[in-house]
C-alpha cells in the first residue's frame, strides 16, 4: 500500500530532516511513502493544491485538532483495516497554519488529532511518521512499543 503524507510549506527542516529519513527508511520495507509538500499560502490556495495531489479511490485523513482522538493501537488498527481491505493509497493531511479549506475537510474521510496540543507543522511531520511506523511494529507484533 501507498502512503501519501500532505504537508504544505518548505521542505523538512534541517533539524528533524535526519529523524524522518530515519523512519521513512524503516517504513520503506512495508509501504511506499511519498511527501508531497505544497507551497504555503492563504486556506483556499493550499486547498486547491492540496485536492490536485488526491486521486479517486485515495482514502484521505486529515489531521486537525479538531478531529477524534485517536492512540497508537488505534492508529495501528486503522491502517491494519486499510492493509486487509485491499486500500491502494492512504493520504494524511497535514492542515496550513491556519487549518484547511473547507473543500479539504469535506474530502476527507476521517478526520483525526494526534494530540490535543498544537506543534509546529515540521514537528507534526515527525510525529506522524513515527507513529506510522509504530503503527506497523504493533501491527507486526514487534518490540518497538511497549504497551
Amino acid at each position: 500500500m501507498k502512503l501519501l503524507i500532505i504537508s504544505p510549506g518548505k521542505a523538512h527542516d534541517p533539524a528533524i530532516a535526519g529523524s524522518i529519513a530515519e523512519y521513512h527508511k524503516r517504513l520503506g520495507k512495508r509501504f511506499v511513502l511519498e511527501w508531497a509538500l505544497p507551497p504555503a499560502g492563504d486556506k483556499d490556495k493550499e486547498g486547491v493544491a492540496i485536492l490536485k495531489l488526491i486521486k479517486e479511490g485515495d482514502f484521505v485523513m486529515l489531521l486537525d485538532e479538531r478531529g477524534k482522538d485517536i492512540d497508537s493501537p488505534g492508529l495501528a488498527a486503522l491502517l491494519d483495516k486499510h492493509l486487509q481491505s485491499g486500500t491502494k493509497r492512504l493520504v494524511f493531511i497535514i492542515g496550513g497554519a491556519f487549518g484547511v479549506a473547507p473543500t479539504v475537510a469535506a474530502r476527507a474521510d476521517r478526520t483525526l488529532k494526534l494530540s490535543s496540543l498544537v506543534f509546529p507543522h515540521m514537528v507534526v511531520r515527525l510525529v506522524l511518521v513515527e507513529q506510522l511506523y509504530r503503527a506497523t511494529t504493533i501491527i507486526d507484533g514487534g518490540k518497538y512499543h511497549h504497551a
